[in-house]
């Protein structure tokens, strides 16, 4: 019996389902992306990459492979957005319900739609904090709801929906916006505290949707629809660093990698960067935190280790 693939060649011990902490989907579609094509080939790409990866973080001083990390079957339903939407939903609440720290890899923005739907349904008060170059705010894009320019339209209603780093958009979607939790990236250029003020309008449970092309095209140019002016690398670290130690990250999901055969930085700086993000939640989390008490143990932060009697 041939062996299952492992998230960045972990040894096999540390990618069973039963026993580990967090999950990774990949979602392989690129049905709606309205440039350039191959958002579809970003989780092979990002998996690729990973298997190439240092496994230890030296900023956390930590390995957190050793949390246990499952790589998930690919969610390959195609036979139309919404019924790849339906999919990835109904896998995402899945493995919430059983416990993990979910993680979903696309794939094109559109795959949200369907990850915010479960998260939302699965942790009250939420924040969706949306990294994103694009507003992603249509109603509807090309005959369809569940298009990538629609990825938060849902989100802006349902949940409480922050969006950092915009920078495009049509003039339809600013009637669509809540102008105060939406922060341009012209206006954070020029803005010493705006890591702060993202912070001050999230809740307690955020969910991060990270569309790659946030990311400057400098460094990121392997993404559908590149914009200049975008996020850099260490910044973009320290604001996931502050809004992970202060806020109960339920999950995430990073999409638009659109690999390119000649240059492979984009795809490391993804793999790079989805891991920093999984070191930042389970920063605390070894396998002595088991022996804290309930008002010191970091774990109490996930909703796992949350009583049954805790308001969901």
């Amino acid at each position: 019996m041939e062996t299952k693939k492992t998230y960045a060649g972990i040894p096999q011990e540390f990618g069973n389902l039963p026993t580990s902490k967090i999950v990774i989907i990949p979602v392989p579609y690129d049905g709606t992306s309205t440039w350039q094509k191959g958002a579809d080939k970003g989780p092979k790409a990002f998996l690729d990459a990973s298997e190439n990866m240092e496994l230890y973080d030296i900023e956390t001083d930590s390995e957190v492979y050793k949390q246990g990390i499952f790589l998930s079957d690919a969610v390959t339903e195609n036979s139309s957005p919404e019924a790849m939407v339906n999919a990835v939903h109904a896998i995402t609440k899945k493995y919430i319900n059983r416990n993990k720290f979910v993680t979903v890899f696309g794939g094109e923005h559109s795959i949200s739609i369907g990850t915010i739907r479960a998260f939302n349904e699965c942790f009250p008060n939420l924040t969706v904090l949306h990294i994103d170059a694009h507003a992603d705010l249509r109603k509807e894009y090309q005959g369809t709801k569940y298009n990538h320019a629609c990825a938060v339209y849902e989100a802006n209603s349902t949940t409480n929906l922050v969006q950092v780093g915009i920078r495009s958009m049509d003039i339809s979607e600013k009637r669509e916006m809540n102008l105060e939790k939406v922060f341009f990236a012209h206006e954070m250029a020029v803005n010493e505290d705006w890591i702060d003020d993202v912070i001050d309008q999230l809740s307690t449970n955020v969910f991060i949707t990270f569309d790659l092309d946030a990311l400057d095209a400098s460094i990121m140019p392997s993404t559908g629809t590149p914009e200049p002016g975008g996020l850099f690398y260490y910044e973009t670290l320290e604001f996931l660093k502050a809004v992970f130690e202060q806020k109960n990250v339920v999950g995430f999901d990073m999409v638009e990698l659109c690999p390119n055969e000649n240059e492979k930085s984009s795809d490391f700086l993804a793999a790079k960067l989805f891991y920093k993000m999984l070191s930042y939640k389970f920063l605390e989390s070894d396998e002595d935190d088991y022996s804290l008490d309930e008002k010191n143990n970091p774990f109490t932060k996930l909703s796992k280790f949350k009583n049954d009697d805790d308001d969901f």
